[in-house]
């Protein structure tokens, strides 16, 4: 039943969630399941980092986008986007384990946040974790009960359930 669950989501997960798109060749030449080499393009400011970062995150290019949060966060280390923005990317790598630590990170820096634990619980979704997931969500959706996008991914994860 959780590999049906799992499939009917990978079906819909494009459309909703903490980001959006695939995996695959980047236009740049580096893989998207990797984080990418920034030598020579390092930029000074967090401000432009972060905007480099958005850019590569809406292209659905995660390994820029990783490595431009990761610039975010070292330029500003109390930049809660940088953060929720490198755990994300680092989620659509599906690299977890980088991710756990962003997000405990994130946890000591902004604490019990609604934001917060819907991220965590997009990332225990995309690991397949669904439980952990709807969890996080509802914690979510308590703190912030008029949300419309963690109130689409708890509808996502219950209307996968019923389908499988």
């Amino acid at each position: 039943m959780r590999s049906g669950i799992l499939v009917a989501l990978m079906a819909v997960v494009p459309l909703s969630g903490c980001a959006t798109g695939g995996l695959g060749a980047s236009a740049f030449g580096n893989s998207k399941q990797q984080v990418a080499d920034l030598s020579g393009r390092q930029p000074t400011t967090p401000e432009a980092a972060l905007a480099e970062a958005r850019t590569h995150f809406r292209n659905n290019d995660f390994g820029y986008s990783a490595a431009f949060y990761q610039r975010v966060v070292e330029l500003s280390p109390k930049n809660t986007e940088g953060y929720v923005g490198l755990g994300a990317s680092y989620d659509r790598l599906g690299r977890f384990d980088l991710s756990d630590r962003v997000y405990a990170s994130l946890h000591q820096l902004s604490g019990d946040t609604a934001q917060y634990y819907n991220n965590v619980g997009y990332s225990y979704m995309l690991r397949g974790n669904l439980t952990a997931a709807l969890t996080n969500f509802r914690r979510a959706l308590s703190l912030d009960p008029d949300n419309v996008l963690i109130a689409n991914n708890i509808q996502m994860l219950t209307s996968a359930a019923t389908r499988a």
